[in-house]
This record gives C-alpha cells, structure tokens and sequence, in this order.
C-alpha cells in the first residue's frame, strides 16, 4: 500500500536516517552543493524537533505520515503551520521558514519531509533556544532542547 502503512523505524531504516543531535528526529542529506542543501526529515512522537533557527532560508516539503505542526517564532509574534495532505482542514504540503526564524516541530504519529536550505546549510548556520526565548509563552517551553 505504500508509505503510509510503513512504520517509522522501516522508513529510517530504508532512507538511511540517522539521529539529528540536539533537535531531535532523524535525517539524512539528499543534495549538498554549491547554491543549496537538501535533506529528509522525520520526526516520530513523542520526539520533537527542538526551538532552533537558521540565517538563512528553509523550504519544507511534507512527503508522509500525519500531519507536522511547525511553530514559528518571528518578528510578527507567534504562529503554526500545519505541513499535510488535508487542505480542507488547513494543513498545507509545503511551508518556507524565512531566515531568522525561530521553528521547532510535533506530529502525532510520525511525518516524513524533505527540506531545502537556500544557501546550503552549515553546522555554524543554526541557532538553538533558550528558555528566554519563551519566556512569555511557557507552554512552548516543552519543545527547548534537551540539556546535555
């Protein structure tokens, strides 16, 4: 039947993904050149994708599973994302995550993405959260990233 009867420990399995230190969830990188990077991503609950941004732009582009609740932190305040197939309930297939913003992801189940980072990305890129960056919004204080 395809992907979505798959488990996720078959699919990183089959991809090839391995842990994603610090954030969370499981990768692997499908394209690394001069002008972008590119990668696939999957994130099973209860694990989530720590507060972390980027200095540069990131396309996600959902592939499967349950739907990715991507929350975002920006100069307009807070907001989330809903990466998925059910247009009718709001979700959308793809999302961009413009440089600078703060983002960290959930699902229910387990979502499969690929995403694009516009230039390539570099370990000296990302930023991870604090918990001054939530400060006034606790409840997103459960998605900081683990304390070594």
């Amino acid at each position: 039947m395809g992907v979505g009867m798959t488990e996720a420990s078959d699919i990183i399995e089959r991809l090839g993904l391995r842990p994603l230190p610090v954030e969370g969830g499981y990768f692997t990188e499908t394209w690394g050149g001069d002008h972008f990077s590119s990668i696939y991503y999957l994130l099973a609950a209860p694990g989530y994708s720590a507060w972390h941004r980027l200095d540069r732009d990131e396309v996600y582009a959902f592939h499967a599973g349950s739907a990715l609740t991507v929350h975002l932190l920006g100069p307009g305040g807070y907001r989330s994302a809903r990466l998925g197939t059910d247009l009718r309930a709001g979700e959308r297939p793809q999302l961009v995550v413009p440089a600078g913003t703060w983002q960290a992801s959930e699902t229910a189940a387990w979502s499969l993405v690929g995403t694009v980072v516009v230039p390539p990305y570099t370990d000296e890129c990302v930023e991870f959260g604090t918990p001054s960056l939530v400060a006034d919004r606790p409840e997103l204080a459960r998605l900081l990233p683990a304390a070594p």
